[in-house]
C-alpha cells in the first residue's frame, strides 16, 4: 500500500473535504501535476478543470474547480478552490447552465487572462458533458 498524506480542500465558505489520500492531480495553472507523500514544497496557483483525488478511504472522487491555490509539502496538500463542485453531482441541467453562463461572459468585454480562464472552464465542463 502506498503511503498516505493529507489533503484539505477548502471552498470560500467551508472544509470540503479532510482526507488521507494516496495521489492528487492537480489542474495547475502551468499544467496538470501530480501530488504524492513526500511531496517537495510547492505553490501553484489552479486553472479551471478536474482535481481528481485517489486513494482516499471513501473512494476516488473528482471535482470540476474553477481557480484557487494548492500549497503541497512533503505531509500534506491544501487546495484554496474559488468554486468546486464534485463531478458526480452535476446534473445534465446543472452543466447545461453552466455551460450558458460561461458562453454568456465570453461574449462580453473581458481581460485576455480572465478570457483564457473561462474558455478553459467552457472546454472542461463541455468534456464532463460528454462532448
Amino acid at each position: 500500500m502506498a503511503e498516505t498524506f493529507k489533503i484539505e480542500l477548502v471552498s470560500p465558505d467551508r472544509l470540503l473535504m479532510s482526507e488521507e489520500v494516496e495521489q492528487v492531480i492537480v489542474p495547475g495553472s502551468e499544467g496538470d501535476f501530480a501530488v504524492l507523500y513526500g511531496h517537495a514544497p510547492i505553490l501553484s496557483s489552479i486553472r479551471p478543470g478536474i482535481l481528481r483525488i485517489l486513494g482516499g478511504k471513501s473512494g476516488d472522487k473528482e471535482y470540476f474547480v474553477r481557480g484557487g491555490f494548492a500549497e503541497a509539502r512533503p505531509d500534506g496538500l491544501t487546495i484554496l478552490a474559488q468554486e468546486t463542485r464534485l463531478i458526480r453531482e452535476f446534473s445534465a441541467d446543472d452543466i447545461n447552465k453552466d455551460i450558458k453562463e460561461t458562453e454568456q461572459v465570453l461574449e462580453g468585454e473581458i481581460d485576455d487572462e480572465t478570457r483564457r480562464n473561462f474558455e478553459t472552464a467552457l472546454q472542461c465542463l463541455k468534456e464532463i458533458r460528454g462532448n
